[in-house]
């Protein structure tokens, strides 16, 4: 057995060799990290038109970040502004953020190109108006444009637009966010003058550094804008932030975990064998598990998600029960016997690490790309650090493993521990547990809310809120899919969606929306309002010149409609190509988006709004993910339930009638823990459903070790020392800023605390077991 272990020892060296490689060529090319939430979600392979409009509006935001600066001056907005994109500009960090005209310099474009077409953009106010008013008063109207100190602000020449249709149109298409929009291009609103910028992010992925990058950008250009300008309201907006937010957060949260974690298990180690070579071999088969799990699962998905690493590092408490368990068996062993030991602690390692494996890869059979991700690095890092222990262990550990005082006494403890006695106590005991279990379960409530896998920090979320409450940033989870064999059939039916948003605007039910026919009109539109124009201006003109004396002529405007390819090609299409899909599936798409969305029936309004409109169709991402939340949490209770058996009938091929001493702990603790979910009001979830499903695998070990080696204090040291750490790494998931991972973390809290309790109470009595086998010492090595 020597002979081959060594083997075996020097082939897994030679792996972890050139994983290690491999790994640091891979990561040396680019960053590996993932911080997209919407990455851990199932993608819609059987709806290619969902899918795509979704990946589509996500990839439009992925980069864009977007600052406001407010005053009540504005020549003070205009000096902040050119401060902040100096700061912006000269910063030293790399160029972080690259300015994209969009925004800036949007408005002088965007007049430029819409002049030729004037007469062809009409509010439906103005089509009112024009079809029913009176050229004498629409002449007279104009006449005090042009003489009245008082006139409308003007984008062009009197003779060009003498109704002053066109700034009346340019307000309109402001009005949904409550903005004007003033002739030096300043956008007003709360009575302040506002300048928009727009970045673009160098990087879409962040080094998971505990730097704010970003940032850090923003904060040195904040200070340059408010010298600047003293009294400044400053907001930031942008998927970035809340990407560099959640780096952040899951670095700080990763050390936390992970660190305190390992720190824990060292310190107990320590405690328990008081000997530097215990706690360097057990961390040693912790960060090679975690190494491992690391690279195999880049390997894998070609990224691993900031989610994964933070539920990855409390991977440190389970494995470490492995090495735990080899030196508190050693403790009582000399040296000589360690092999014989190892053949002796074989199977119970094996069947723990069976279980706890199976109990992961439940994971993994949800079509969620990050429960998968956490699945392969946990399974892998167990494995891993398992292999370590079996194949070096043995020829590391060569010296005498004394029995400190703090093992000593943890493992005497297990003497004075009670042992249900006959089949009246341990009902008794059953029957009372799952009692007080139900008066929790039965105040249990379940809450599937997309939402809870995300929280980024409050105040950068009320920035977001007031920016978007602003500029009219509509929703990226709620939204229109319009589409139509043509361009012109698809602009018609966004108008006839648009005709009845407009109504649920001026309802107030909601605040606005986005749509691209409302910057380029269907062909038949642009037709009807250029004959309307047509009839009406020249007349009044002509009415004016007999009043004045003098010959005033309209100038001509394009004959020929303005184009969908004209205008997405266009620098007038920049803040809203997005919304232009292009061909999905042999149809023309489009995306209407909707903003403020905060009354009370508003979703409801938005999905009544699409009955009967032929090419449009309501769509409400988070509405949808939240019922597959809700779906996967059904059918992974009813996993849960297959696992209970499946487990039960494993541990009944090894132990026959003592299967349930093993098996009861765990149940019970399970039942319990619902109840206190209940009891402290915590809501059912999908990720308390997984918890469960890894306390199933994790909690037998505890009985799995106990009835393995008889209950001997060495058994009963390392399920101490094991669940101690256990319960530590993951209990500290419950102070993560992620409900998801809170909640995952306050199950297995209380589940592992409980199982650690009620397993010794299962414990066999030694006397009506067969007398056990010694552990021979092994034969000298050839």
């Amino acid at each position: 057995m020597q002979r081959w272990w060594r083997w075996l020892g020097l082939a897994w060296l030679a792996l972890l060799l050139v994983l290690a490689v491999q790994q640091w060529k891979l990561w040396s090319e680019e960053p590996r990290i993932d911080t997209d939430i919407l990455a851990l979600l199932p993608r819609d392979a059987h709806d290619r038109l969902l899918s795509d409009a979704t990946r589509r509006i996500a990839d439009a935001s992925s980069r864009q970040l977007v600052v406001l600066l407010g005053s009540d001056d504005p020549e003070a907005t205009r000096r902040a502004e050119a401060a902040f994109a100096d700061a912006v500009r000269t910063d030293a960090d790399g160029q972080l953020l690259r300015p994209n005209g969009s925004i800036e310099g949007w408005f002088e474009q965007a007049r430029a190109f819409y002049a030729p077409y004037r007469d062809r953009l009409l509010t439906p106010e103005q089509r009112e108006e024009l079809q029913h008013a009176e050229i004498a008063g629409l002449a007279e109207r104009a006449m005090a444009s042009l003489y009245g100190p008082m006139g409308a602000p003007r984008l062009t020449e009197w003779r060009e637009d003498p109704l002053a249709l066109w700034p009346q149109w340019w307000q309109q298409q402001a009005q949904g966010s409550g903005m004007r929009v003033g002739e030096d291009g300043l956008l007003q609103a709360d009575g302040k003058y506002w300048a928009a910028l727009q970045y673009d992010t160098r990087d879409s992925a962040f080094q998971l550094d505990g730097e704010r990058y970003l940032g850090g950008v923003l904060e040195r250009a904040d200070a340059a804008a408010r010298r600047a300008a003293p009294r400044l309201e400053i907001l930031h907006a942008g998927v970035p932030l809340h990407a560099e937010a959640a780096a952040v957060q899951a670095n700080h949260e990763i050390n936390l975990i992970g660190w305190g974690s390992l720190a824990a298990v060292l310190l107990l180690v320590w405690l328990a064998f008081r000997s530097l070579r215990p706690i360097l071999l057990v961390a040693s088969s912790l960060l090679i598990g975690c190494g491992v799990a690391l690279a195999v699962t880049v390997l894998v998905f070609g990224k691993v998600h900031v989610l994964t690493l933070v539920f990855g590092a409390s991977l440190v408490g389970v494995a470490e029960d492995y090495g735990i368990h080899w030196f508190a068996a050693r403790q009582a062993e000399p040296r000589s016997h360690r092999w014989a030991l190892l053949r002796h602690l074989l199977p119970g390692l094996w069947l723990a690490l069976l279980t706890s494996a199976l109990a992961y890869l439940a994971l993994g059979l949800a079509p969620f790309p990050g429960l998968r991700q956490m699945a392969l690095f946990s399974v892998v890092g167990l494995a891993s650090a398992f292999l370590t222990v079996i194949f070096w262990f043995p020829w590391l550990d060569g010296g005498k493993i004394r029995q400190s005082r703090f093992s000593h006494w943890l493992g005497d403890t297990l003497e004075r521990w009670p042992r249900l006695q006959g089949w009246r106590q341990v009902a008794l005991f059953a029957g009372t547990a799952l009692a007080l279990a139900a008066l929790g379960i039965l105040r249990l409530h379940s809450n599937d809310d997309l939402r809870s896998l995300q929280s980024s920090p409050p105040a950068l979320i009320a920035e977001q809120v007031r920016l978007s409450q602003l500029l009219g940033m509509p929703s990226p989870a709620q939204f229109y899919l319009v589409q139509g064999r043509t361009a012109a059939q698809l602009l018609e039916h966004e108008e006839r969606l648009t005709e009845r948003l407009r109504a649920l605007v001026d309802a107030q039910r909601i605040g606005g929306y986005r749509a691209i026919s409302d910057w380029l009109p269907s062909p038949a539109r642009q037709a009807a309002d250029a004959r309307l124009v047509d009839a009406v201006e020249p007349a009044v003109l002509a009415a004016i010149s007999e009043v004045v004396g003098e010959r005033l002529e309209r100038p001509a405007f394009k004959d020929a409609p303005l184009t969908a390819e004209a205008f997405i090609d266009s620098p007038a299409s920049g803040p809203f190509r997005h919304l232009w899909l292009g061909e999905v599936d042999g149809r023309l798409t489009s995306v209407v988006m909707v903003d403020d969305l905060s009354r009370a029936d508003a979703l409801v309004a938005l999905e009544t709004a699409a009955d009967g409109l032929q090419g449009v169709r309501w769509v409400d991402r988070t509405a949808d993910f939240s019922q597959l939340l809700a779906h996967y949490r059904t059918l992974m209770s009813g996993l849960l339930l297959v696992g209970i058996g499946l487990v039960f009938g494993a541990l009944w091929l090894r132990y026959r009638s003592r299967a349930w001493r093993v098996f009861a702990p765990t149940l019970i603790a399970g039942a319990l823990t619902l109840g206190l979910l209940g009891l402290f009001g915590q809501p059912l979830q999908l990720f308390n459903v997984l918890a469960l499903l890894l306390l199933l695998g994790m909690g037998i070990d505890y009985g799995i070790f106990l009835v393995e080696h008889r209950g001997d204090a060495s058994a009963w040291l390392a399920v101490c020392v094991g669940a101690a750490s256990t319960w530590l790494s993951f209990g500290l998931l419950g102070l993560s800023a992620t409900p998801a991972l809170r909640a995952f973390g306050l199950t297995l809290l209380f589940g592992i605390g409980l199982v650690w309790l009620i397993s010794p109470l299962f414990r066999p009595d030694p006397e009506s077991l067969p007398p056990p086998s010694p552990i021979p010492p092994a034969p000298p090595a050839p």
